[in-house]
């Protein structure tokens, strides 16, 4: 049974510069966009300036040769000018793609294989069988004086051009928006190689649309908000919502070059920041007595996706704010879905446990392989519909007729997330479980790995935890990889014992506890099992 959410809004059949800027001349809001959180008195970006070093690089783009289709691909971590460059080669129709700098010359080759880059921007002198002509190295420098490390190197400042000539330029609409890809985000990879998701101007214009109707349920204040950015840009969640929700709603987005925890909580302070996304990892972070020594009492709001979050662990971290200001809330979303699936309405209580609500437009239902689910706190995978799904997987048609299904002209993405409702009326609460491909299964029984990592988690002397199943003589069991505390002396016995006293025996550890200085995450924050499964056959020549 289907279940749309309780919310909608228009739609406007526009290109993401358009809808984003209006036009390529009109006066925008006079506010500040951008903050380097390393120099804020010297580098930030307006609006105008938003608008401004988009033109230039999309020509400069032109005039280096990118034809519509194009794909420019950024390899490099954040910086103020990076959405800049996102909409600079969207303006310029050409396809932007993003890679985790951390990305070896295998990992990297295979991505080019598959995107075909025209352009490639790069924080290393890397070649990779790309023409040089192709490659431009790009650093903390600005535009006007190139720094010295990069001479002997084609800048990436070639590609920026002139103000006066930019001031004139105006970015081409494509004919449908809703059909032409903008940008190539890759999937987490977590059954097989990551696949290309191929995100188009509408799935951009209906996911900012979906966030403004969501902001228009806060409690409306004077106070100014303050965003601060430290996932990294190139992953489509960060990336929705900084470089385009963000400065639509008129949020002041302070930019961090990366992870870096005494950072977060001393750029907080100073900048008297308002809001954060987050991941579980730093909900955890939160916890620490190090989080006690700064001032975060400007913090209104929390929201924490891509992997489940402990309730326990939301209601800790919740304890800096004793006079209950700020409530962690949950969200869903997956790169198919431009970023967000799910969220909270801002103007109620979250339920720890919950990721709220499917976003405006948008409708899912539940499935037990190919039957429907009808009863309520019954789970079953999500099917989602909407305009925020993809337009599908870039060049590979046989992974998209996997995952998009079509029933009586609805287009169905099939998710892999397990999850139950507390009702089938409009605005349901969701309660994520896990992923289906990631179930345990011990002696029939479904074990998922996200509940036994939040019992973990609230161990004493556990800082992180990831779980996976390995196979044992009598069948599947889970095992866990742990990652202490500082100065802990917690032994794999109590963390058995402490797993043993909470779930049912067929949830236990059967298959051991491992200490590891740390859990394999991707840049959002998920787990990566499939390391953990590796690293499970080589300690116990098991899979």
């Amino acid at each position: 049974m289907p279940i749309p959410s309780r919310w909608s809004a228009n739609i406007p059949n526009f290109s993401l510069p358009t809808w984003m800027f209006g036009d390529p001349f009109s006066p925008l809001p006079n506010y500040t966009a951008y903050v380097n959180v390393n120099q804020p008195d010297t580098h930030t970006l307006s609006i105008e300036d938003y608008r401004r070093w988009s033109k230039r690089i999309a020509l400069g783009l032109e005039n280096a040769g990118l034809r519509p289709g194009d794909r420019v691909l950024f390899f490099g971590g954040n910086h103020l000018l990076f959405p800049c460059i996102f909409m600079g080669v969207i303006m310029a129709e050409g396809i932007f793609t993003g890679v985790n700098p951390a990305f070896t010359t295998q990992e990297l080759n295979y991505l080019l294989e598959d995107r075909g880059p025209a352009f490639f921007y790069c924080k290393f002198r890397q070649r990779l069988g790309l023409p040089r002509s192709r490659i431009y190295v790009f650093d903390d420098s600005t535009v006007d004086t190139p720094s010295s490390d990069s001479l002997g190197e084609r800048h990436w400042s070639q590609l920026v051009a002139d103000e006066k000539d930019a001031q004139s330029y105006q970015w081409i609409d494509p004919i449908d928006p809703a059909s032409t890809t903008c940008c190539l985000n890759y999937s987490s990879g977590t059954s097989g190689l990551p696949k290309g998701v191929e995100t188009t101007h509408s799935n951009y214009v209906a996911t900012g649309e979906a966030a403004m109707v969501r902001r228009s349920l806060e409690k409306q204040t004077d106070q100014p908000h303050r965003a601060l950015c430290f996932l990294p840009l190139y992953h489509a969640a960060a990336q929705t919502v900084y470089a385009i929700d963000y400065l639509k709603m008129g949020v002041t987005t302070y930019m961090m070059p990366g992870f870096n925890f005494p950072q977060i909580l001393e750029s907080i302070a100073r900048f008297s920041i308002t809001e954060l996304l987050v991941a579980p990892p730093i909900v955890q972070a939160l916890t620490s007595p190090l989080a006690r020594k700064y001032d975060l009492s400007s913090v209104k709001a929390i929201f924490s996706g891509t992997s489940p979050l402990s309730p326990k662990l939301a209601l800790k971290a919740e304890q800096l704010w004793p006079n209950g200001q700020v409530r962690i809330q949950q969200a869903w979303g997956m790169t198919e879905l431009t970023g967000v699936g799910a969220v909270w309405d801002t103007s109620s209580d979250p339920i720890p446990s919950s990721v709220g609500e499917v976003v405006p437009n948008s409708t899912i239902k539940l499935m037990d392989g190919e039957k429907e689910i009808t009863q309520p706190h019954v789970p079953g995978e999500i099917w989602f519909s909407g305009p925020v799904v993809m337009k599908g997987y870039w060049n590979n048609p046989e992974a998209t007729r996997e995952t998009i299904v079509e029933e009586d002209g609805v287009r169905w993405l099939k998710t892999g997330d397990l999850a139950y409702v507390d009702s089938f009326d409009a605005g349901a609460r969701i309660f994520l479980i896990d992923r289906t491909k990631e179930l345990i299964k011990v002696k029939g029984l479904q074990v998922a790995p996200a509940e036994l990592e939040a019992v973990l988690l609230e161990c004493p002397g556990v800082a992180d935890a990831g779980v996976v199943g390995v196979q044992l003589a009598d069948g599947e069991a889970p095992r866990a990889y742990v990652v202490k505390t500082p100065n802990s002396t917690v032994t794999d016995q109590e963390i058995t014992r402490w797993v043993e006293g909470r779930l049912s025996e067929f949830k236990w550890l059967k298959g051991g506890v491992a200490f590891v200085n740390s859990i394999p995450r991707n840049p959002s924050g998920k787990i990566l099992r499939r390391v953990l499964r590796e690293k499970a056959v080589e300690e116990m020549g098991v899979a």
